[in-house]
């Protein structure tokens, strides 16, 4: 359709969301096997961690970064300085690894998310006049809630929800951009259960894996109203090609 295409997670881009937007493999853990995949899909903006799946893979001897530089795809790491530093040209696909595996929680350091989905924006609507886009993940959510952290939980909520609150009004003052906020499910049965003698909650978790629990989907913008309702969560895919009219035209 000619569209800027662009993926931001807090995850490495070989984890499993970002490859679902990408590639196919038989397992998830198959990170340099997804690695390989990317010099196939040409995604114009990339942001995560996983430059070790790149360039210290153990599959082979091939330098992954090397070669997408031959595809001339501007590659940048944590090496070169932080993120919201770096002037990015849409001239050529942007790819940007905040780690050699897996990136650190906020709490930890972490700061290129934010500045990233912006910087975002700006790239992908420059590159393409015909549209764009861009999957965000807070990656950090589900694997804090895997651990039973609280405090990590809770923290990088707050930062996505920033995030959200930047993309949203990126979207009312576009009035073209439709915004899907979900998640593929909920983790650790999380929960608040109560309050200490300060006054502040207490929470608790029933689980350290996913979880029945319905999740909320919240969209704005045009088409959004194909999103309300209870529903099948892989009915999102179907409804989104709705939105886009890729079954019947490209218009």
């Amino acid at each position: 359709m000619g569209w800027a295409t662009g993926i931001v997670v807090t995850s490495s881009i070989t984890h499993a969301t970002p490859a679902a937007f990408i590639t196919y493999q038989h397992l998830r853990s198959m990170y340099e096997e997804i690695a390989l995949d990317f010099l196939n899909v040409e995604v114009d903006y990339l942001v995560g961690g996983g430059k070790h799946y790149f360039d210290a893979r153990s599959l082979d001897n091939r330098n992954l970064i090397e070669e997408m530089v031959k595809k001339e795809v501007i590659v940048k790491s944590h090496l070169d300085g932080e993120l919201a530093d770096l002037n990015i040209s849409p001239r050529n696909r942007f790819l940007y690894f905040a780690a050699d595996l897996e990136p650190k929680q906020r709490l930890a350091g972490r700061t290129y998310f934010p500045a990233a989905c912006e910087k975002g924006l700006t790239f992908l609507k420059k590159r393409s006049d015909k549209g764009f886009f861009m999957m965000i993940e807070g990656s950090l959510i589900d694997v804090a809630a895997h651990a039973n952290f609280s405090e990590i939980v809770i923290d990088e909520l707050l930062e996505f929800d920033k995030v959200v609150g930047k993309m949203l009004d990126f979207a009312i003052k576009d009035q073209e951009t439709l915004l899907i906020v979900t998640a593929d499910h909920e983790t650790g049965g999380f929960a608040i259960v109560g309050e200490n003698k300060k006054g502040e909650p207490e929470f608790s978790f029933v689980s350290k894996d996913h979880t029945a629990a319905m999740i909320p989907v919240f969209s704005y913008g045009p088409g959004s109203e194909n999103f309300t309702g209870v529903y099948d969560n892989t009915e999102i895919n179907k409804k989104m090609k709705e939105v886009l009219k890729i079954n019947g035209t490209t218009k």
